[in-house]
């Protein structure tokens, strides 16, 4: 019998075979990343990664977006508070660790928006499948924050450090086609035929020889692993600084206000 999945309240984790679902569960807030997410996916991302009954890892979003990026409320109370970041940017490097560490192949089903984090996330997995419509981007700069939770490790690995950075400072968000056609992700397709799509390519995989599969992506992680441990410890801290400042207080209110940011470099 396969082992009890644990329980948590921003995740779902479902079974299907010999595929494990990871299901980010916050659609009423576009599944944005508050305390809670953030202190329950490293938790399922290191279950998934041990789960004894799973060969292939699906990780989605319910609702109409993948990941919103960070909480707005969430934001600005760490703002306010921002000893209170500190907790959160560890728990964002153990994300970024966790997904890194997980040997079985994980695939991304793009459903909606990645921003931010959200981006993170979906760029740390392996395969990417984005409906059509999706944006991804990560707009760390535009609320007057450093781009310190992944961003800076995953970005140009995938279409090299010339765009990565393009995308970085200005935070440009970019449609599916789009990030598909620079390398960013793997694949855009209709919304329609998203599901079927993910479906066939995580039945490829499961129909695959799982150690030859895990190993190799091992063996591709390694660059990852070596560059997210020279990069995350500064970015995490620089990110932590930015929390801080004058500019990021600035950042949240005109996200709140629906105005253009006006940066003074405090």
């Amino acid at each position: 019998m396969p082992q009890t999945l644990p329980s948590f309240q921003a995740i779902l984790l479902e079974r299907r075979g010999r595929l494990l679902v990871v299901t980010l569960n916050r659609p009423e807030a576009l599944n944005a990343v508050n305390l809670t997410l953030h202190d329950e996916l490293p938790e399922a991302l290191i279950f998934a990664g041990i789960d004894p009954d799973s060969d292939v890892i699906l990780l989605t979003g319910a609702g109409r977006a993948f990941s919103a990026g960070g909480d707005i409320a969430h934001m600005e109370h760490n703002a306010a508070h921002p000893h209170l970041f500190d907790h959160e940017a560890r728990q964002a490097k153990r994300i970024v660790t966790a997904l890194l560490d997980i040997e079985k192949p994980m695939v991304c089903r793009m459903n909606g928006h990645a921003i931010g984090l959200g981006a993170s996330i979906a760029l740390l997995c392996d395969v990417i499948f984005a409906a059509e419509g999706a944006k991804i981007g990560d707009p760390h700069v535009g609320i007057g924050l450093v781009a310190g939770d992944g961003g800076a490790v995953i970005w140009a690995q995938r279409i090299g450090l010339a765009k990565a950075k393009e995308y970085l400072l200005t935070g440009e968000l970019l449609d599916a086609r789009r990030a598909a056609g620079i390398g960013l992700i793997n694949h855009c397709v209709a919304a329609a035929d998203l599901d079927s799509e993910v479906d066939s390519f995580c039945t490829k995989l499961l129909a695959g020889a799982p150690q030859a599969i895990r190993w190799t992506k091992l063996l591709t992680n390694m660059e990852l692993k070596r560059i997210a441990g020279a990069v995350m410890e500064a970015g995490i801290a620089y990110e932590t600084l930015s929390v801080r400042s004058a500019d990021h207080r600035e950042g949240i209110a005109a996200l709140k206000e629906k105005r253009p940011p006006r940066f003074t470099g405090r």
